[in-house]
């Protein structure tokens, strides 16, 4: 889903740092024939979280959501060399594709990935991270949120993926992921400490940092 003409997307992208050729490679493999590949995110979403990787000085991320690790190989390479990512994700099959093709890169060393439920994940972790890419199940996006916003560094960005989702965040009541959004974007609206802007990239981002 995009809100942006796909014409003006292209252009975007052709104007924007491009990923690398084994990203492209994943991105390719995984729109030919792996199933769900709508969830992928795309080359612009994709130039933005290595933009504000790169601008914050990110050295620690979380991500909420694997699939087949084209996000978690995007972030990596923008990553410093004692950079890392911890990469969340239940799915085993699409986790192994992920696998297969970081161990093709030399930011692969960078990812560590942990085969659990969001929540049950988070609970073996501790300490501050830097940047957390929110993308996984929908429902507890508002748990998944007030995790993050424990564990945020000073400068810290929190990015949530699907925030507009498909625009159906305009109507209450429609069914159960959708209201789990809405109600994230309320919590987001009414914190007190915080900047936040809500893109109308892909799907919808929702760019959130204390200050």
């Amino acid at each position: 889903m995009s809100f942006i003409p796909k014409d003006i997307e292209d252009y975007c992208i052709q104007h924007s740092t491009q990923p690398s050729e084994l990203a492209k490679e994943l991105m390719n493999f995984t729109r030919a024939g792996v199933h769900g590949s709508h969830m992928l995110i795309g080359e612009m979403e994709g130039s933005v979280l290595k933009f504000l990787i790169k601008l914050a000085d990110v050295k620690k991320i979380i991500e909420l959501g694997t699939y087949t690790g084209y996000s978690a190989l995007i972030m990596a390479e923008a990553l410093p060399e004692d950079g890392k990512i911890i990469t969340i994700d239940l799915n085993p099959e699409t986790s192994k594709i992920a696998q297969s093709f970081w161990d093709k890169s030399p930011h692969g060393k960078k990812i560590q990935l942990i085969l659990k439920p969001g929540l049950e994940a988070l609970a073996t972790l501790s300490g501050e991270f830097d940047f957390f890419f929110i993308d996984a199940d929908k429902n507890n996006y508002s748990n998944y949120l007030d995790w993050a916003l424990k564990h945020l560094s000073k400068k810290g960005i929190i990015v949530v993926d699907n925030t507009l989702w498909y625009g159906k965040v305009l109507t209450a009541g429609l069914d159960k992921q959708t209201d789990s959004i809405r109600e994230h974007n309320e919590k987001v609206l009414n914190l007190e400490g915080y900047t936040k802007t809500l893109l109308p990239i892909r799907d919808g981002m929702y760019l959130i940092q204390k200050g």
